[in-house]
This record gives C-alpha cells, sequence and structure tokens, in this order.
C-alpha cells in the first residue's frame, strides 16, 4: 500500500527560492509534464509550435528560480521531508535543508494566461472582465514520478489560497476536471487538478462550462489590492498600489509569497490526505 503523503511532510515555498534543480527534477524530461514545462497556458502563441528546449528556458526565466530576492515568480514548489535535496548531495545545486522537491503548482494573476483568456470553455456562462488583474488564477500541478497519487495536490491546492491572498489577489480560481465515476482520467488532462482536490482546499464552484469541468474560486474580503500592470515574461508586478491590509506581502515585490517558514505554517495547516481516496 503507498503512504499518503500530508501537509505536514511538506515544506511549500515560491519558486523563486527553489533551485532549478529542484524544478528540472520535478517536470522530469518525459511524459506530458517534461514536455510542457507549464507553458500551454502561459504560451502567447496561437499555435503550439515552440520547442521543450525553449518551454524549459521560459519557465526558468518566469520563475526566477535560484533567486530569492528576485520580486516576481509563478508559481509554489513541495519538499517533502528535511535534510538537502538529492541534488545537493550529488553536487548539482538544490536546496539544502528542504529536503526531496516533489512537486509545482502554477499560481499567479489570470492576466499572465494568454491562452486561459483566449479560450471559451471556461468563460461560458461567466459575465467578467477578462483583464481583471485582481483575479489570480491555478492553472496546473506537477507531482514528480514516485510521489504521484499520494496527496501532494491538496496541500499545495491549499497553499495557493495564502499566497495570492498575501500578494494582493481579491479572488483565485481554478478550473479542474470533473472525472467521470469509475473511469481513469489520463494524466495529461489532470494537470489542472480535480474537482475534489479544489474543494478540500476550500474552493467554491462558480460555474459549470461542461460536463466535465468546473470553475472553482475563492473571494477575498480585503478592503485593498495592488493596482497591478503586466512586464513581458517577467510576470506581474505591482504599480502604484494603495496601502495594503496588515495580512498582504510589501506592496512593490509583485508575487513574493511570504517566507518560507510562513509558507511552512501554512502548508501544515492544509487538510490533509485520506489514505485511499486520495489520486495525485
Amino acid at each position: 500500500m503507498i503512504e499518503p503523503i500530508t501537509a505536514d511532510q511538506l515544506t511549500i515555498v515560491p519558486a523563486n527560492e527553489a533551485s532549478w534543480e529542484d524544478l528540472q527534477a520535478v517536470f522530469g524530461l518525459a511524459d506530458y509534464p517534461g514536455r510542457c514545462y507549464c507553458q500551454h497556458y502561459r504560451s502567447p502563441e496561437l499555435r503550439w509550435s515552440i520547442t521543450t528546449e525553449a518551454r524549459r528556458c521560459r519557465l526558468r526565466k518566469q520563475t526566477n528560480c535560484d533567486d530569492p530576492e528576485a520580486g516576481t515568480t509563478t508559481g509554489l514548489v513541495a519538499y517533502l521531508g528535511e535534510g538537502p535535496s538529492r541534488g545537493v548531495e550529488s553536487g548539482h545545486g538544490g536546496a539544502p535543508g528542504r529536503g526531496e522537491p516533489v512537486g509545482w503548482v502554477a499560481v499567479e494573476p489570470r492576466v499572465a494566461y494568454p491562452r486561459l483568456l483566449r479560450g471559451r470553455t471556461t468563460w461560458q456562462g461567466r459575465d467578467e472582465d477578462k483583464q481583471d488583474p485582481g483575479v489570480w488564477s491555478v492553472t496546473c500541478f506537477t507531482v514528480r514520478k514516485g510521489y504521484r497519487k499520494r496527496g501532494i495536490t491538496y496541500a499545495l491546492a491549499a497553499a495557493t489560497i495564502g499566497y495570492a491572498r498575501d500578494n494582493g489577489a481579491r479572488a483565485v480560481e481554478g478550473y479542474p476536471i470533473i472525472a467521470p465515476p469509475g473511469k481513469e482520467v489520463p494524466w495529461g488532462d489532470m494537470h489542472v487538478g480535480s474537482r475534489q482536490v479544489f474543494a478540500e482546499a476550500g474552493f467554491t464552484e462558480v460555474s459549470r462550462p461542461s460536463h466535465r469541468r468546473a470553475v472553482m474560486r475563492v473571494d477575498f474580503t480585503a478592503d485593498h489590492a495592488p493596482s497591478l500592470r503586466v512586464i513581458g515574461d517577467q510576470g506581474i508586478r505591482t504599480s502604484a498600489p494603495p496601502a495594503p491590509p496588515p495580512s498582504s506581502a510589501r506592496s512593490g515585490r509583485g508575487r513574493r509569497a511570504p517566507g518560507r517558514r510562513a509558507a511552512a505554517r501554512r502548508a501544515r495547516r492544509a487538510p490533509t490526505a485520506p489514505p485511499t481516496s486520495r489520486t495525485r
């Protein structure tokens, strides 16, 4: 029996605090994550024409990995246990003291995803401004081979809520797949997450654009949110923000998450995975 991994076992940090070697370990070089490198929604091209190597280069630039002082990043990375990763032990970098890199989730302002904005499915039945920079999106989960179907995506989904809120979002939403009863969904389709993952993290379904897709959302009640603008591939930075609420991250630092200890505390508060029902 495969043992589930609980949130208490994970440390979740902003991707700029991870090393490029750790990100490569999570995505791998094969199957869907190793080909996409989280560029499906991020890509501005109308056609999926860029090479795999170009996608990897884009992710490396977007995340600002290996730079804990960077003002922007595009996701969160989960580490299992304590101590150095295998990358450190083998002399190829890595994050000392955090354990093994095992998961990734993409979360940033919705306007950073050109393909999401151009798509039809997630917008059916919704009448809102697609260009609203205060709404953030959770678009991709990746779990490292050897650690899948053990519940890691549950902790990652829960961590996106506090991360988005602390960085000025007024809402955060995801677009999960609804698995048909008794049927296995291909891994490539499940990169957006399942409805159960979002529901247990605290997201509420706000629309059902198709029989296999839902829109799940958390709306925050903060009175202040930064004014945001796009800066090329570097993502979103804050611009002339009003005074943030006490719990917000410092404005002007972009998508800068709370420190590693705060992220770890938030991960530990995420719901734990039951041993039989969770599949990611």
